[in-house]
């Protein structure tokens, strides 16, 4: 039995297929199929049953896997402890990012990273933030970008900034002609919403919910992008609220339609979420400063009041 075997049988869990787990394993899928057929020889157990589709674990093969996480993933701390001991910023780095913050941080400090740390292999995903804390305790990713607070016993964070919501309000719309809006002005069947699994969205009806509003009512449309929510509000469907950094794209003549929240304005917390046993501390410190010299400029709120994605304030 070897490492490479378990990492295999994991590829393959994970993918549901021989092919797929191949090229992600940089192997053909021959190699793959016969690594894993001599561990199942060895142990005299079939861990897949090939005869679904997709594949399937057997019911000692989930027990396989199971421990195979804790082996592989053991076995790679060895490597982290050594480049901690020794301060190297480098190596594989697997960073996942929530949907809603992905498209507009990681151009601002990708090219910058990349450029100050050549020798960190960073491999980015984007991930709802089930996804991500799903990853993060089973080891499959080292760091992540999500709205905070989690609360998650074993999941730390490290603060990144505090991003303002901002409303849209299309021209024919009641606040339009408002300076500012308040959190008592928004109605939950006028909003347009990001459909379920973004936590934006579950932010958002939780300001509603500080005003008296009822989460259960029922929404006229979501959608998928931010882009398709500002589209129909122009169309004369809704308002939305977006994140800060997401109205820095706005066209200029689109811009009368943003409108501020009066003070403290509502804000969530974006964070560098990783687990507690998480060994390389250097490289998310590394992204942290990083992070932190781009969006020093781009955000320079204060007067906020931060909106949990997971529970509604009372």
């Amino acid at each position: 039995m070897t490492i490479t075997q378990l990492k295999y049988i994991l590829a393959v869990s994970e993918y549901q297929n021989f092919t797929v787990a191949a090229a992600h394993s940089f192997v053909t899928q021959p190699t793959l199929s016969m690594q894993i057929q001599k561990l199942e020889d060895q142990l005299d157990v079939q861990i897949f049953n090939r005869n679904k589709k997709p594949i399937q674990l057997t019911d000692i093969g989930e027990k396989i896997v199971a421990q195979a996480k804790i082996i592989v993933n053991e076995s790679n701390r060895i490597t982290d402890i050594v480049h901690q001991q020794k301060g190297y910023i480098g190596g594989d780095f697997k960073l996942a990012m929530i949907p809603t913050v992905m498209p507009t941080l990681l151009p601002m400090f990708l090219k910058t990273f990349h450029k100050k740390y050549p020798k960190i292999n960073l491999q980015i995903e984007e991930l709802t933030t089930e996804e991500i804390v799903k990853k993060l305790n089973d080891g499959n990713i080292d760091v992540a970008i999500a709205a905070t607070p989690l609360e998650q016993e074993n999941i730390l964070k490290k603060p990144l900034y505090y991003e303002p919501f901002i409303g849209y309000v299309p021209k024919n719309h009641a606040l339009f002609e408002k300076e500012s809006i308040a959190m008592c002005d928004l109605e939950v069947d006028d909003l347009l919403l990001l459909e379920d699994g973004h936590c934006f969205k579950d932010s958002v009806l939780n300001i509603c919910n500080t005003s008296g509003l009822q989460k259960e009512r029922n929404f006229r449309l979501e959608s998928g992008s931010f882009d398709t929510l500002i589209k129909l509000s122009k169309e004369g469907m809704g308002m939305t609220l977006l994140p800060y950094l997401h109205t820095l794209d706005i066209p200029e003549n689109d811009q009368k339609f943003l409108k501020e929240f009066e003070k403290p304005a509502p804000a969530r917390e974006v964070s560098l979420i990783f687990h507690k046993s998480q060994l390389k501390m250097q490289l998310i410190e590394a992204l942290k400063t990083t992070i932190d010299s781009v969006i020093r400029g781009a955000i320079t709120f204060n007067d906020v009041e931060i909106i949990s994605p997971m529970h509604p304030k009372k």
